[in-house]
């Protein structure tokens, strides 16, 4: 079988995967959150925390939970890199400097998973283990539980109350990602994947040389850095490395694990909403924004035009050979449709116009179909915005799922879609202007520009993938790139669930001759639109500058 057939044949399983995934996933998921039930180890975890489940929270004090959380968390890991010298199974490491360690702790508390470190030179087992790991759950959780949130807004009425997010938080980790992921780990180790607490070890090369290899608690990080769309790598090398991604059927694994709650999270708010069809509109949207997206950045490696591809000759360049180009394209399109942030190959050396592609995966908002949770409430506060620019142009009440988008409404869904780009474009622009910073550029003109404007799309959209051609391990660039990720993540959730409060408020207007039909093929459409024209006017003048540049050169 030819590579392009062998590639055409991996995205189809892979989409016949998703599309087999989506229905019974979903309509667990919605179970989750809906059941009265809760199970006996949950009822454990609520004493121990001293919370009530039975309770339910306003949006505000369901946010003011969100971020004490969170807070907490970063004071938590950033303590815990810092002692870690230490700490059992340290393997000789030292606690990590404040700056990276403040970086570290915001990026995994945030989703981000952005790495400024070699794994397997700054991290011992136990930081690994019972800190970044343990991360990797609860701030995938965090993501669910405000989407959640959002959900039961559109679906309650003349209420205030959203929900219990200690409850949804537990349930997501003890329903959905422990249970998954603890099968995945086995599923990884049988396919190669590491799974020890050996220490460094010295081996024999092909050449006749040697070399120090690190073991560690590999397959079980790896499972839940993938379906919690974190992407924090063991190794430096992410899932390139042979350890952390054995083969290729385990990058198809991996590739799969990404994407599936994220496609498969409308179902469960149609279920939620009651109304279905409401979410295969949804799903079909993101469907159309990630095919697309994986069509155009397969072209563009194929062409292999820009800098590097153009110098080695070739778009291989910073790709895994045991993948090859097309199914490291279709790992890249993945990771930064969502806000996985795990590579398989290295981005800085994609085409310029493929490396283009990638990053504006992100600044979509990564909502095809996005990280766990913030795809989609991403989504839907774009569909708020759809369905109050339809309403302006034909003539149609602005309404959505029953819900009136008033002033309130389109004023917190106008914040939400300005806030990241606010983050990335001063962020960069600031760095820009910085000498020093601009000398932990790797290259200068186009190229440097897009290593620096990516740098901080991937920190201020959670996503945590890098061009990796920039020094960011420096006091300012660990400290700019920490405030990205930490606004980036929660000004938008307090935002979201402020839009939530306000809708779960309202009483549902029954649908009549004016109101605009949300669940057909028509506004299927005009959300691409929508959504590809705001991310159109607001970054292309950074993308002109940057890889659309150096690709038209």
């Amino acid at each position: 079988m030819g590579t392009g057939a062998a590639g055409v044949l991996f995205v189809a399983v892979l989409v016949v995967a998703l599309v087999l995934t989506y229905r019974p996933f979903g309509d667990y998921m919605a179970w989750v959150y809906s059941s009265g039930r809760h199970l006996r180890v949950e009822r454990g975890i609520y004493r121990v925390v001293g919370v009530d489940p039975d309770s339910e929270q306003r949006w505000g004090a369901y946010a003011r939970s969100v971020l004490a959380f969170s807070v907490v968390s970063v004071l938590f890991l950033y303590l815990f890199q810092r002692v870690q010298g230490h700490l059992w199974l340290a393997l000789g490491f030292r606690g990590v400097p404040p700056a990276l360690a403040w970086n570290t702790a915001v990026s995994f508390v945030t989703n981000t998973n952005w790495q400024a470190y070699s794994g397997e030179s700054m991290m011992g087992h136990t930081v690994q283990m019972a800190g970044l790991a343990v991360q990797n759950f609860a701030s995938a959780a965090v993501g669910i539980a405000v989407a959640i949130a959002l959900v039961r807004g559109f679906s309650r009425k003349k209420t205030d109350q959203l929900g219990n997010f200690w409850v949804d938080l537990v349930r997501t980790v003890v329903r959905i990602l422990l249970p998954v992921c603890a099968v995945m780990a086995v599923v990884l180790v049988a396919g190669g994947a590491v799974q020890n607490l050996h220490g460094t070890r010295t081996v024999g090369t092909l050449a006749g040389g040697s070399q120090a290899i690190t073991g560690g608690p590999v397959a079980s990080q790896e499972a839940i850095k993938e379906f919690g769309t974190n992407g924090g790598g063991f190794y430096n090398v992410n899932s390139a490395h042979p350890f952390e991604n054995p083969s290729s059927w385990t990058n198809w694994i991996e590739i799969y694990l990404l994407l599936a709650i994220g496609f498969s999270l409308p179902r469960a708010f149609g279920k939620m909403v009651g109304n279905t069809r409401q979410g295969l509109a949804i799903v079909a949207v993101m469907a159309v924004l990630a095919l697309g997206s994986l069509g155009i950045n397969e072209g563009f490696q194929a062409i292999h035009h820009g800098t590097v591809p153009t110098a080695a000759g070739s778009a291989a360049e910073g790709t895994e050979t045991r993948f090859g180009v097309p199914d490291s394209a279709v790992f890249a399109t993945g990771t930064t449709l969502t806000s996985t942030g795990a590579v398989d190959s290295f981005h800085d050396s994609y085409t310029s116009l493929g490396g283009a592609t990638l990053l504006f995966n992100m600044m979509l908002g990564e909502v095809a179909p996005g990280g766990t949770g913030s795809g989609l409430y991403g989504m839907l506060v774009l569909a708020v915005i759809t369905v109050f620019v339809a309403g302006l142009m034909i003539g149609r009440t602005p309404e959505y799922l029953g819900k009136k988008i008033g002033s309130r409404e389109i004023k917190i869904a106008s914040l939400y879609l300005l806030t990241t780009p606010f983050i990335v474009l001063v962020g960069t622009g600031v760095a820009m202007a910085l000498p020093g910073e601009r000398a932990g550029m790797l290259n200068s003109g186009a190229h440097g520009l897009s290593e620096v404007l990516y740098a901080f799309t991937s920190a201020g959209n959670n996503n945590g993938s890098a061009f990796a051609g920039i020094t960011v391990n420096t006091d300012w660039y660990n400290t700019a790139l920490g405030l990205a990720m930490a606004f980036g993540r929660f000004l938008p959730m307090i935002l979201v669930l402020a839009l939530a409060g306000s809708f779960a408020a309202q009483q549902p207007v029954p649908e009549n001759a004016g109101t605009l039909p949300t669940a057909r093929p028509q506004f299927v459409g005009m959300l691409v639109a929508v959504t590809l024209i705001v991310v159109a006017l607001t970054y292309f003048p950074a993308l002109a500058l940057g890889p659309l540049a150096e690709g038209l050169h």
